[in-house]
């Protein structure tokens, strides 16, 4: 159980750090990804970004 909360933990803190640099490229503003202020608060809800990086990565792997 401790092994996959650190999994998920490092997991979060290498889409926080590479957020800024996917965003450069483009990532986060594709169709698809879904930007909307509710309760004065802007939501972000990263679909297509998700399923793009999600084929990559299993692509990746496949190749490793």
């Amino acid at each position: 159980m401790i092994r996959w909360i650190i999994v998920i933990f490092l997991a979060l803190m290498l889409i926080s750090w590479f957020t800024p640099f996917l965003q450069k490229m483009g990532f986060g503003k594709l169709p698809g990804d879904l930007r909307f202020r509710l309760f004065g608060r802007e939501w972000f809800i990263p679909l297509t970004t998700t399923i793009i990086l999600s084929i990559l990565a299993a692509g990746l792997a496949k190749v490793l």
